[in-house]
């Protein structure tokens, strides 16, 4: 190994739940953060759909409710409270930071509804809002004179001393490995989905921050929790699949069998509805189904949906005029890394952050657009606590 690097933070993922830690640490610390591929290679930058927050005070109860409905109940109340409760104050914060969300005519916030909500409550740009959200968080990471970014930089193991993490064991793109020291560590490495055939994720994300924490005895949860998105366009290519954002059915688009009839309620839970496209494709021997916008106002598919319109066309299909194929596909990852209410795994000085985590927000499946908002809402709570321990000399 090649010399020993310290710092006093030290990230490994780049993506939403990486970049909101670092922004929330003072500027005193001295913070490395790093990519496995491109920094912008992060399945935050891939959600379509929009980032959930608390309507008004009235909605509370319903955006409980729905949460745990979405996750069969097995969800965390703790965490769904304080994801709630602290949602407004995200927003507010990502529109300071230039996220440009959606607005009506009079200039206020505009609401879109997804599959298990029982009203509108999800703030969007057009069909890009983990792009546009990202890329302005990492913006801001980039003015940031004590963070440093590497790209093409792996965590392939950290190090442990006493039960207490000091860093990580990291590669760079020619293979070598090189310590880097810290007193505090923040796994940010996304989900699995580059472990399975179809799905939605980069393939770079393999899951190695909950291979690394099962080899150091740091707990898991519900690492069988995978989510299935009902929705992502039908090719009969392999490599990663396109996904078709919720919203759409959110919108009014609906489903049909092979006969062009309407075989499913659209708006049930992700899982639910899945399981209805499988069992129609089963019945009628087919590969996929289809997704019809005959519903959505040509208008709206060109404002709201921008970046699908544009991939369905490239591969052939015009959503204002027909229909799409569309297949279930892997898409987002409820276990991981067992974190307390600040993020903090079961190993000293060790947290984890975003889809790497499992904090019991999701439950058993997670409901549409409460990824972004889980992810940046509990990366807020690792800083805080990073800050707190520090200043108490945890």
């Amino acid at each position: 190994m090649t010399n020993d690097e310290t710092y006093d933070v030290v990230i490994a993922g780049c993506g939403a739940g990486g970049l909101y830690t670092a922004l929330n640490l003072p500027s005193d610390l001295s913070i490395l953060m790093i990519a496995k591929t491109e920094v912008d290679e992060c399945d935050s930058m891939l959600a379509q759909g929009g980032i959930c927050v608390l309507h008004d005070e009235d909605d509370y109860q319903a955006f409980f409710d729905d949460t745990l409905r979405a996750g069969h109940g097995e969800n965390r109340h703790e965490s769904v409270d304080i994801m709630i409760r602290s949602s407004r104050a995200v927003i507010n914060d990502l529109i300071d930071y230039g996220v440009d969300f959606a607005r009506t005519e009079t200039g206020e916030l505009a609401y879109t509804r997804e599959a298990a909500h029982s009203r509108p409550r999800i703030c969007f740009h057009e069909d890009t809002t983990g792009k546009e959200i990202t890329t302005r968080l990492l913006a801001a990471v980039r003015q940031k004179s004590n963070v440093e970014i590497r790209a093409y930089t792996t965590m392939v193991d950290i190090i442990e001393q006493n039960d207490v993490c000091c860093g990580i064991i990291a590669e760079d793109a020619q293979g070598d490995a090189y310590r880097i020291r810290a007193r505090f560590t923040v796994m940010a490495t996304g989900g699995i989905g580059g472990l399975y055939d179809h799905s939605t994720n980069f393939p770079s994300l393999t899951g190695d921050a909950c291979r690394i924490a099962r080899e150091h005895g740091v707990e898991l949860e519900n690492m069988d929790y995978v989510q299935i998105h009902p929705t992502s366009l039908y090719t009969g290519r392999p490599g990663r699949a396109f996904l078709i954002s919720e919203s759409c059915r959110g919108e009014g688009a609906i489903l049909l069998d092979a006969q062009g009839k309407r075989f499913t309620d659209e708006l049930q839970p992700r899982d639910v509805v899945s399981a209805a496209i499988h069992a129609q494709m089963e019945a009628e021997g087919s590969k996929h189904v289809w997704l019809s916008f005959e519903n959505i106002e040509p208008e709206m598919i060109h404002r709201h949906f921008p970046s699908i319109y544009q991939k369905c066309l490239e591969e052939g299909y015009d959503i204002t005029k027909e229909p799409i194929p569309v297949v279930p596909a892997q898409h987002y990852f409820m276990g991981g890394v067992h974190v307390d209410s600040d993020s903090q795994t079961t190993m000293q000085h060790l947290f984890a952050v975003g889809e790497t985590s499992c904090n019991g927000v999701h439950g058993a499946n997670r409901l549409a657009s409460n990824s972004l908002l889980e992810s940046l809402v509990f990366a807020k709570r690792a800083a805080q606590k990073i800050v707190a321990d520090r200043s108490a000399n945890v």
